[in-house]
């Protein structure tokens, strides 16, 4: 899985790597970038429950996210299940354009 959590002296943070995922093409035909950048809108429109309780650090190649170790497994549940789903992928990146939400990609 591209999707790992860590542990540094309990300071947690969970990364993505982008770019070689079953959904990227899903991405780039909506006209997005799929990077670190592209995932870290898509967390904060999908999931801004949890993505206002997390510090970002995201680059081109990979999605990081810094918090507590529950917000942050729930992030990674709630990511994997669409990492794998262009469906999801579409829909959610859909429902930000509707909205107006602009994917920093």
């Amino acid at each position: 899985m591209t999707i790992n959590l860590h542990d540094f002296d309990r300071e947690y943070s969970l990364t993505l790597d982008a770019g070689g995922l079953v959904v990227d093409g899903a991405v780039a035909a909506a006209g997005h970038e799929p990077n670190g950048y592209f995932w870290e809108g898509l967390v904060r429109f999908a999931w801004p429950d949890i993505a206002e309780r997390l510090d970002f650090d995201s680059e081109a190649g990979m999605f990081c996210a810094i918090g507590s170790s529950s917000d942050l497994a729930r992030l990674k549940t709630a990511l994997e299940s669409v990492i794998t789903s262009p469906e999801a992928v579409r829909e959610i990146i859909a429902r930000g354009e509707t909205s107006g939400f602009e994917f920093d990609d």
